[in-house]
């Protein structure tokens, strides 16, 4: 039996559901009207998921029959937990902190991966002597937490380096201001948004914005620790609905076509973004629209969304093997046959292909950015 109708069947055969309300993409809508949606972002709103709110402007989701409200994350709020109780009827979520999530209960299936790529740094001054992970021993290195540092832990602990002994770990803000004021050597970034953060500051031996020559970046996408990020997360036990299992595939199929737009119309998405309300400035929005486009383009062969089973069995492996300071490790066994499917990513981009849609972007080239002072 295949991993989608495993899924299927063992989702059937659950008594329990995690759902507490009648789910908008079960609900039967009148006829004509859209069929209603609601999707939970990880994050504020920003340019890290200007396909989505992309897919809503351009009406992309409405071509689909769908209405989709774009529900706001922040510090406090676990998307896939919202997805898990029936609070949302997709999420976006990493797939290391999802898989934890699904160790721990939460009936959630990754469906599209949207980021085929990491996006996660670690900068450090070009002065500092830091251009590997094993140079951060002795050095005061900064890390989010919240299951945001174990690639960094990953390439610590490859190099040789026991992260709890040979470096002085610091709880990082979700800023730069640490590494800028000096309190410590290395910084957590995501490659899209903390890192243009340097770059907007003013240098104040130059009375100049810092440039890249500036910093030293790990990227632990080349240092090859990385794992997979922002994904497409459905209900696993809802999945066993075909009118679900027909509403993701449009949902999916609408927010693909969303970041193809964004990859071919930077600015519009940049727009788009900021009229949805973001906090941050303009050019620092385009900043993270370029960025992240990266991440997402060239996408396989198969298709944008498509979840590749090596990189997800490197993102297992270290969600498995790295340890964090506590000595936790992020999951403490492998993911069941229903963590993912590539089924309906699948039929998605059938029906983008029909409609004419460039689902890899072999030939995508990003654009060249200039930053702002302050993102402005």
């Amino acid at each position: 039996m295949n991993r989608s109708l495993l899924a299927l069947a063992a989702a059937a055969a659950l008594a329990v559901t995690a759902c507490s309300v009648t789910p908008a993409a079960d609900a039967p809508a009148a006829d004509g009207a859209p069929q209603k949606v609601t999707l939970q972002l990880q994050w504020f709103t920003q340019g890290q998921f200007a396909g989505y709110f992309a897919a809503v402007d351009q009406g992309f989701y409405a071509e689909q029959g769908l209405e989709v409200e774009i529900k706001e994350g922040g510090v406090d709020i676990v998307p896939q937990t919202v997805l898990a109780q029936g609070q949302a009827d997709y999420a976006i979520a990493w797939v290391p902190k999802a898989l934890a999530s699904r160790e721990q209960g939460a009936g959630i299936t990754d469906v599209a991966q949207v980021f085929q790529r990491s996006g996660t740094y670690q900068v450090s001054f070009a002065g500092s002597g830091i251009a590997s992970a094993a140079d951060l021993a002795g050095k005061k290195v900064g890390n989010w937490g919240f299951g945001n540092e174990f690639e960094l832990f990953a390439g610590m602990t490859g190099a040789g380096l026991t992260p709890a002994a040979d470096v002085t770990l610091v709880q990082q803000q979700f800023d730069m201001q640490a590494l800028l004021s000096g309190e410590i050597d290395a910084a957590q970034a995501m490659s899209y948004n903390e890192y243009a953060q340097v770059l907007e500051a003013t240098n104040p031996a130059t009375g100049q914005l810092y440039q890249p020559a500036d910093f030293s970046v790990i990227n632990w996408e080349e240092a090859g620790t990385a794992m997979l990020q922002d994904a497409i997360w459905a209900n696993t036990e809802r999945l066993a609905d075909p009118a679900y299992q027909d509403t993701t595939v449009k949902f999916i199929a609408a927010s693909l076509k969303g970041w193809a737009y964004c990859r071919d119309n930077v600015e519009s998405c940049r727009d788009i973004v900021v009229a949805a309300g973001s906090t941050l400035g303009a050019s620092h929005q385009l900043w993270q629209v370029n960025e992240v486009n990266k991440l997402i383009w060239p996408a396989p062969a198969a298709g944008a969304g498509t979840i590749d089973e090596a990189a997800w069995a490197r993102t297992v492996q270290v969600a498995r093997t790295a340890v964090n300071a506590d000595g936790q490790t992020v999951l403490t066994k492998d993911p069941d046959a229903m963590a993912y499917s590539n089924d309906y990513v699948t039929r998605a981009l059938e029906l983008l292909d029909a409609d004419g849609v460039d689902v890899a972007g072999a030939d995508y080239t990003p654009e060249q950015v200039t930053l702002n002072p302050g993102g402005s």
